[in-house]
């Protein structure tokens, strides 16, 4: 399964981005919150990609932070929400402020957005209110992110033991300000650790 796309940037449409990853280009279907966040084409990008298959498609789902990947996923896991319209709730609400709408019950917020019933809405509620983790707040990452490779396995890490993503970010900052530089993963990420407790 791709998880990951890093290439540069061929074409972005409001929809879709083409990202050429080693001589291939990957047709990426986004949400509009993704790409108005999109560099230029010919720059460098990163996107999470949630890798959807059925029998007669394989088809690229792209996302520039984690909450939008996450909330993508569990929409597609509502009955009658496919891909499809999960990128338009995407494109229709922030997924911070779709996670709020979702656990307050809004259901006259989310029929706002294009391709959302009221039945979709309600089920969207109910099978979704109790799942939703918090929005970490991530914000989407500059195409050039200012933390080295080393820093973000271990913001990656810190991030999969649950720690919240501001939280970590800053444990990374003051793990590299508050001595000697580390530049290997295993160090860095132990004081790092010790810092977001």
């Amino acid at each position: 399964m791709i998880a990951l796309l890093r290439g540069v940037l061929i074409e972005k449409h409001p929809n879709q981005a083409i990202v050429e990853t080693g001589g291939v280009g990957y047709d990426v279907t986004i949400p509009v919150s993704t790409y108005t966040h999109l560099p230029e084409a010919g720059k460098e990008v990163r996107l999470r990609i949630h890798t959807h298959v059925r029998e007669d498609a394989l088809a690229l789902y792209g996302f520039l932070t984690q909450d939008e990947k996450a909330m993508f996923e569990k929409l597609i896991g509502v009955s009658g929400i496919g891909p499809t319209l999960a990128v338009k709730v995407l494109s229709g609400l922030a997924a911070a402020e779709l996670i709020q709408s979702i656990r307050r019950g809004e259901v006259d917020k989310l029929v706002r957005i294009p391709g959302v019933g009221k039945k979709t809405a309600e089920r969207m509620v109910l099978e979704l209110r109790d799942k939703l983790p918090a929005a970490t707040g991530e914000e989407p990452a500059p195409a050039s992110a200012t933390l080295s490779p080393v820093d973000q396995d271990v913001l990656s890490a810190l991030l999969n033991l649950g720690c919240a993503r501001p939280q970590a970010e800053a444990a990374v900052r003051k793990a590299k300000a508050a001595g000697p530089a580390l530049d290997e993963f295993e160090p860095l990420f132990r004081r790092a650790l010790e810092l977001v407790r």
